[in-house]
């Protein structure tokens, strides 16, 4: 249990200052909502509505009363919304990151002596919370999406006779050599390294089986790293169609992490059954063909 000190808080909104100053709101500290998944997560929604001045989050600040009192009667049901999308992306229905929202505008016809029926498990208070959730997905897929990714701190020691293999293994799995160094008194390599924990699966026997045994990996959680790929890209310019190809033939490796976790939930896919359909022949026209090839074959013996 960590003790909130009015200097930890202070700290943290110079913090939320610096990562928020791409934002062209005046004072967005202080017009944050909550935060996010479960009022605690690394996203933020924020109030920017006019004539809309909700109490302030942060402890000991002053707070004007609202001029749209019905609002604040919806808002627990804004902020489920906002809560059932930042715990569920849009790319791989995992969890968002570090991605603020901003209300701009309220608008509709709902009465504000309807407010009160809001919190009481009305339709009202579910239909808000419905579109509260898809605004903020399609308002999400509308920038620029990266996806993040576990990596694991990898650390191997080996001889110098297999440290090309060992260089082998991490680069065919995206893995990156960080510091490398050798152990006083013998002639092994430390190798420290940071791997994606999905390209892990059976990354120690592949090792070891390539290294006959010189080789031995140690993995621990390290952290969680940004892919700079977009993973919807595709080529576009002429450049780019000369030298990806129509269909980007070198691969999209955040598209493919994204495809993956998909499949793997049994999610919608842009994966292609059948590819180039006018190359491949029947089952009926391959049948004659055979038939064909025996009654030709036969014509000698005859």
């Amino acid at each position: 249990r960590v003790a909130i000190t009015a200097g930890k808080i202070e700290e943290f909104k110079l913090f939320l200052e610096e990562y928020l100053a791409d934002i062209p709101i005046e004072n967005a500290i202080e017009k944050i909502i909550c935060f996010g998944p479960n009022l605690m997560g690394p996203n933020i929604l924020i109030n920017n509505i006019e004539r809309y001045d909700r109490p302030i989050i942060w402890p000991g600040s002053d707070s004007t009363e609202s001029d749209v009192s019905c609002l604040w009667d919806y808002e627990s049901s804004v902020i489920r919304g906002f809560d059932l999308a930042t715990s569920s992306g849009p790319l791989c229905e995992e969890p968002m990151a570090a991605v603020a929202f901003v209300l701009e505008e309220w608008t509709g016809t709902l009465k504000c002596e309807l407010a009160e029926t809001a919190a009481t498990g009305s339709p009202i208070a579910g239909q808000i919370v419905s579109a509260v959730k898809e605004g903020c997905r399609a308002a999400f897929l509308r920038q620029p999406c990266r996806l993040m990714i576990a990596m694991y701190k990898c650390e191997i020691q080996a001889s110098a006779e297999v440290l090309g293999r060992v260089y082998a293994v991490l680069g065919k799995r995206q893995g990156r050599v960080q510091n490398e160094e050798l152990k006083e008194g013998s002639g092994t390599f430390i190798i420290a390294a940071v791997l994606p924990v999905a390209q892990s699966l059976g990354f120690a026997e592949e090792v070891r089986k390539k290294t006959s045994g010189f080789a031995m990996p140690q993995l621990v959680f390290s952290h969680w790293e940004t892919l700079t790929e977009d993973p919807f890209w595709v080529p576009t310019t002429e450049e780019e169609l000369a030298h990806f190809g129509d269909v980007g033939d070198s691969g999209n490796l955040a598209h493919d992490y994204m495809m993956s976790a998909r499949k793997r939930k049994g999610l919608s896919t842009d994966e292609q059954i059948v590819v180039s359909g006018e190359k491949q022949r029947t089952l009926k026209k391959n049948k004659k063909e055979k038939s064909t090839d025996c009654d030709s074959a036969l014509i000698p013996l005859l």
